[in-house]
């Protein structure tokens, strides 16, 4: 039988597993936090990977310049970050514009709001700490009490003291001030209740990764029917967010805080806040994330439904392009991959040559047909039948209306137009022509036999109307051109 003492210790083993324990627990957790917190801020949650390795070798230089290379470890920034990623600190994420970027865990964003909490002010028992559990434990009590005179009762109570207030204020047309002090003190437990929420929004996303995770390889490894395997699955992945507790808790928070009329109103009561003249005996970071409250609260938002989107897109990509036997033939390639790597690693050294594929495996093929097919069809096609549209090879009149430029008929009408020295303004020509020559297609053949013919171009813009044969009008502008009709040589 397990006694309390191994009990308790068997707990607080398993607590110090979670990875938030571990970064705070390992001998350079002060220079992790320090460099984390230094890169990944509120306004940068994610960094691209390039630019991480840079800046957190440039921090190390650094620290190394100003003496604490007792306090560094022996590695360098890009083997540093795979370090973190491997123990759960990091997130690698690769965008929609293919750039792979870092972001903090959720772990990674739990150990450094404790230990900001630890290296800031310390919490107080403070009445807007106190009064902030009494109002939960309140809420607590009538969400969870069904009796309906109890709620009734409680419900005339607080009209009643409502009132009273109410009438106070009318009678006497004053506010009761509130010391800055206590200003101050529930400032405080704003920011400290705010500082939960990145962690949390994290943890909300990584579920709904997780989540992500265990549908695809649950599907890679299904053998179930299809149409079963795509009922449930995209189920799952139209519903994400409420397969997690996580995610249910979310959507239930989000209700609250998702609501746009309630972050301005939030926004307009921060405003007011900071215009009191208490807020100038807080520290300049703390009216920073006093103003910040309702951006921090909108990136969280943003993160968790980009991990919402991302996983249905998967899950739902993955269900279409499904396909079983395809999946496991990769997965064995991939493990056959692994396993000759396992074995060749331990006897290779740095710079170790590897002989490469020059050739492809021959095919073992038992006998090939030496005589082919006949090609030839078995019948002659049948005879195409004969449509009765009138007479072969002419067109409608409605039909020709609609086609394209008459090159003859514009040339003859050029010819005429052209003066003594055999120039033609190409717009004004145009315009004179008859109303059916006066189609856009026209316009480009008048463009076209005169850039053939040889034309002069000007500085001015030309502007013609084209009628279509449906009657319909359209302006056009262009380049002013003068074709030649005729050569000099013509003359």
């Amino acid at each position: 039988m397990m006694t309390r003492a191994e009990g308790a210790y068997l707990g607080a083993v398993r607590a110090f597993q979670n990875p938030m324990l571990a970064l705070l627990h390992k001998r350079h957790a002060p220079l992790v936090v320090a460099l984390l917190s230094l890169v990944f801020t509120a306004e940068r949650p994610t960094v691209p990977v390039a630019d991480a390795h840079t800046e957190i070798g440039d921090a190390l230089d650094q620290l190394r310049v100003a003496g604490h290379d007792e306090a560094l470890p022996g590695a360098t920034a890009r083997e540093l970050c795979r370090q973190w990623a491997d123990a759960g600190w990091l997130v690698r994420h690769v965008l929609d514009d293919d750039v792979e970027v870092y972001r903090l865990s959720a772990h990674a964003v739990g150990a450094l709001e404790v230990a900001g909490r630890a290296g800031g002010a310390r919490a107080r028992v403070s009445q807007s700490r106190v009064r902030t559990l009494l109002d939960a434990v309140e809420r607590l009590s009538q969400d969870a009490d069904p009796d309906v005179m109890v709620r009734m009762a409680r419900l005339d109570s607080q009209i009643e003291r409502l009132r009273g207030e109410l009438a106070r204020i009318q009678r006497t047309g004053t506010v009761e001030v509130v010391d800055d002090e206590q200003l101050v003190e529930e400032a405080e437990n704003v920011l400290h209740l705010v500082r939960e929420l990145p962690a949390d929004f994290a943890r909300v996303a990584e579920s709904i990764k997780a989540m992500q995770r265990d549908v695809v390889t649950a599907l890679r490894q299904d053998e179930r029917p299809t149409g079963e395997v795509l009922r449930e699955y995209l189920q799952r992945g139209e519903h994400v967010m409420e397969s997690t507790v996580e995610g249910r808790a979310f959507a239930g928070a989000l209700r609250l805080i998702g609501d746009p009329r309630r972050l301005e109103e939030l926004s307009d009561q921060l405003e007011v806040i900071l215009r009191h003249p208490f807020t100038r005996r807080l520290p300049a970071p703390r009216r920073t994330e006093l103003r910040e409250i309702g951006r921090r609260i909108e990136q969280g938002l943003d993160q968790v439904f980009s991990a919402q989107r991302e996983a249905s897109y998967v899950i739902t990509t993955q269900v279409r392009n499904h396909d079983p036997l395809r999946d496991r033939q990769v997965d064995e390639l991939l493990r056959d991959v692994m396993t000759g790597l396992q074995g060749w690693m331990p006897g290779s050294r740095r710079g170790h040559q590897v002989e490469p594929l020059r050739r492809l495996p021959v095919a073992e093929v038992d006998h090939l047909r030496q005589t082919p097919g006949d090609l030839r069809p078995a019948q002659p096609p049948s005879p195409l039948s004969e449509w009765d549209d009138g007479v072969p090879g002419v067109l409608p009149e409605e039909a020709r209306a609609w086609g394209g430029p008459r090159y003859a008929t514009l040339h003859e009408h050029l010819a005429g137009l052209a003066g003594g020295d055999g120039g033609v303004d190409v717009a004004a020509a145009f315009e004179a022509a008859p109303v059916g020559a006066r189609r856009p297609v026209d316009l480009l053949g008048l463009l076209e036999i005169a850039h053939d013919l040889g034309m002069t171009e000007t500085d001015e813009v030309a502007f013609v109307e084209a009628v279509r044969p449906d009657g319909t009008r359209r302006r056009f502008a262009f380049g002013a051109v003068t074709a030649r009709t005729r050569g000099e040589d013509d003359d």
